[in-house]
């Protein structure tokens, strides 16, 4: 039995959290995809405030290819996490040291072993200007237009229709920026193919197949169809397809 203590005393005060080094407090999802897909690993994780309101935190998870969020809530210092109810922050924070397995809709497990610190040691070195000169004139702030891929990382297995031959095989998928990429299994590090989204014309649900919980991704020379393990895992996959490809679009 655990002997639970707080410091939390309300939002005048210092919330509790601030004491775990692995709390990122504000940190967007698209930063905490950056931080563990460039310099974490297959079970870094770090938890980071919540959009969907007060006392609602999130769980990012590096899978692999992809970066997996999980909700964690809060509510009179109790925490609920997965299953799970934990008493206290040190009830929660114990837990997670002991290396829970997670396991989602994809199919796919995911061991939480190394939380990714706040705080990370960076050189002080600065590169010397060489050349420096102008390539275009009449340019002004106006100009300077952000840029940079959508990342909204995800990975699972469907079953894919064969393009020549239509049958139908299973197949590991991740997607990271603009890549859809399809493995023959988790496994294999070189992928069978890889569909730029940039190319993709539109993603929607299919019922011309004799299977459920399909959709297709229609491309100039080519509708691949994919096939779900659920009409959840679906809806995901959807979702955040059309995302990015509204991503895409804005940025043309």
């Amino acid at each position: 039995m655990s002997v639970c203590s707080s410091t939390f005393s309300g939002p005048e005060e210092m919330d509790e959290l601030e004491s775990v080094g692995w709390y990122h407090y504000d940190l967007s999802r698209h930063a905490a995809e950056a931080l563990l897909m460039s310099n974490g690993v297959d079970g870094s994780f770090l938890l980071r405030n919540s959009n969907k309101g007060p006392e609602c935190f999130a769980l990012s998870v590096r899978a692999k290819d992809s970066v997996k969020h999980f909700h964690v809530q809060r509510q009179n210092g109790r925490y609920s996490f997965g299953f799970n109810e934990f008493s206290c922050l040190q009830d929660f924070t114990s837990h997670l040291a002991n290396q829970p397995l997670l396991g989602s809709e994809t199919g796919s497990l995911i061991v939480l072993r190394f939380p990714y610190p706040r705080r990370v040691e960076e050189p002080s070195i600065y590169e010397s200007v060489c050349v420096h000169t102008a390539i275009q004139t009449g340019r002004s702030e106006s100009d300077l237009v952000p840029s940079a891929p959508s990342l909204g990382t995800k990975e699972g297995y469907l079953v894919k229709q064969g393009g020549i031959i239509k049958n139908w095989k299973q197949r590991w998928f991740t997607l990271n920026r603009n890549e859809l990429k399809y493995f023959k299994d988790k496994m294999f590090p070189q992928p069978i193919r890889t569909l730029d989204l940039t190319a993709c014309s539109a993603v929607q649900f299919d019922y011309s197949q004799e299977r459920v919980n399909c959709f297709c991704l229609v491309f100039p020379e080519r509708t691949f169809y994919l096939c779900a393990k659920s009409g959840v895992e679906a809806d995901e996959w959807i979702k955040i397809l059309r995302w990015k490809l509204s991503q895409i679009r804005k940025g043309r």
